[in-house]
C-alpha cells in the first residue's frame, strides 16, 4: 500500500461489511445534529456533540447519579467531537492507503476544533474481513497511538457462521436449556406469523404509508433502546428503500393482515448484514418476533449460499444465547487538552461496556430482549 488511492475496480473501502453507498447516504442525509465531513484521503467523518456517558458502565453511571447536581454535570460531559468513520458502517471505513496517510489526514479534517478526535470501531482480527484488511486496521490502530491516540474497547459485534445443515443442527449446538426456550418461542412461526421477503428497490416501498411505517416501527426500537446515539434521518432511510443496487433485503413479518414488525438486511461480499430492525409493540413482543427473525435471516443466509450472518452490535447477551460469536473492534481517542490525556486514559475501562464477550464469558440461559 502507498499514500495514494487504489486502482479503479478496487472496493472503495477495504473494512467494509456492507454497500459502500451506506456511506454515501449518511453524507447526503445525515442523523440531526450530525456534520458528515470528508478527509483528504476520502475518509468520511462527522462532528457531533458527543455524550462522554454513552457507553459507560453501571458502576460509572451510579457514580454519576450520586454527586449533587448530577444534571448539570451530565451536561458538562457533552463535549463537540470528531469522529473519523460513520453511524451507518459496522467499521470505520478504511481506504487503501497507508495508514500513518490516514492518521494525518484525520488531523488535518479534525484541525484541532474539538475537545476529542475519535478514531470509531476498528476492526480487531474480524474473521469475515480479509488479511489485507484486518492488516490495515492493526497498522491503523498502531500509527494512532504513536501519535498521541489510546485505544478503549468498542462494542461486540456478532456474527455466525452459515456452517450448519439446517436449523436443527443449528439448535443442536446450543445447550438443552436454551434449546427448549428458543423452540418455545419459535412456536408463533406456525400459529400467528408469516413473514415476506422484497428487495429494497422493489414497487411495493413506493407506497408512502408502507415507508412510513416502516420508519415509525424503527422509532419504536430506537425509543426503546438504551443507548441514543445513531438515529437515521427519514430521508436516509427512504434512500436505502428505494436503491435497488444495494441488494437489500427487508423482511416484513404479518399478524394475520397487519405488519407487526420488519428486518432489513444487505447481502454484501458472501454475508447477510443485519443492519436495522423494527417492531410493533406489544405485538412483536408476544410473538418473540426478536427470535423469529433471528432464525429467519439465518435460514435465509444458509438457502442463498452465504458464508457469514453479521448481526450487529446491540443485545448481546441475548445474541450469545442464540449462538452468536463476538468480535471485539477499538476506538482511538485523541484528547486536544495535555492535562485531561492522563485521566481520560485512566478511566477508559469504565466505558468498555461488552469487554465481558471478548472474555468469554457466559450469557444468562433464557434472557429476554429490549425488543
Amino acid at each position: 500500500m502507498n499514500g495514494k488511492p487504489s486502482a479503479p475496480g478496487t472496493p472503495r473501502w477495504l473494512t467494509s461489511v456492507e454497500p459502500g453507498a451506506l456511506v454515501d447516504y449518511f453524507m447526503r442525509y445525515p442523523q440531526k445534529e450530525f456534520e458528515p465531513l470528508t478527509c483528504v484521503t476520502g475518509q468520511p467523518g462527522f462532528w457531533t456533540m458527543f455524550d462522554l456517558l454513552t457507553t459507560a458502565d453501571e458502576r460509572a453511571l451510579s457514580m454519576i447519579g450520586k454527586i449533587p447536581g448530577n444534571r448539570y454535570l451530565r451536561h458538562l460531559l457533552k463535549w463537540r467531537t470528531c469522529f473519523m468513520g460513520t453511524p451507518v458502517s459496522e467499521y470505520c471505513p478504511l481506504p487503501h492507503m497507508e495508514a500513518e496517510a490516514l492518521v494525518q489526514g484525520m488531523f488535518q479534517a479534525w484541525g484541532r476544533k474539538s475537545a476529542l478526535l475519535i478514531v470509531k470501531d476498528i476492526p480487531c482480527d474480524a474473521p469475515f474481513l480479509s488479511g489485507q484488511a484486518n492488516r490495515l486496521a492493526d497498522q491503523l490502530a498502531d500509527a494512532c497511538k504513536a501519535n498521541g491516540f489510546f485505544m478503549v474497547e468498542g462494542q461486540a459485534l456478532a456474527w455466525v457462521p452459515i456452517d450448519f445443515a439446517d436449523e436443527d443442527d443449528y439448535l443442536a449446538r446450543l445447550s438443552a436449556s436454551r434449546r427448549r426456550d428458543i423452540r418455545r418461542k419459535l412456536r408463533s412461526r406456525r400459529r400467528e406469523v408469516h413473514v415476506e421477503i422484497v428487495a429494497t428497490g422493489d414497487p411495493c416501498l413506493e407506497e408512502p404509508a408502507l415507508a412510513v411505517e416502516l420508519y415509525t416501527q424503527y422509532l419504536e426500537v430506537y425509543i426503546q433502546s438504551t443507548t441514543h446515539f445513531d438515529l437515521l434521518s427519514p430521508e436516509f432511510f427512504r434512500a436505502m428503500l428505494h436503491d435497488s443496487s444495494l441488494n437489500g433485503r427487508i423482511f416484513l413479518y404479518y399478524q394475520e393482515d397487519r405488519l407487526i414488525g420488519h428486518n432489513l438486511c444487505f447481502i454484501h461480499d458472501g454475508m447477510l448484514v443485519d443492519k436495522y430492525i423494527g417492531f410493533r409493540y406489544p405485538m412483536a413482543r408476544e410473538c418473540n418476533l426478536y427470535f423469529v427473525s433471528w432464525m429467519e435471516n439465518l435460514a435465509y443466509a444458509k438457502r442463498e449460499g452465504l458464508r457469514f450472518y453479521i448481526a450487529g452490535w446491540t443485545d448481546p447477551a441475548v445474541k450469545a444465547a442464540l449462538g452468536a460469536r463476538f468480535t471485539p473492534t477499538r476506538h482511538a481517542v485523541y484528547v486536544r487538552n495535555p492535562l485531561l490525556r492522563p485521566l481520560l486514559r485512566r478511566i477508559a475501562g469504565h466505558f468498555e461496556p461488552d469487554r465481558q464477550w471478548f472474555d468469554g464469558s457466559n450469557a444468562p440461559s433464557s434472557p429476554t430482549p429490549g425488543q
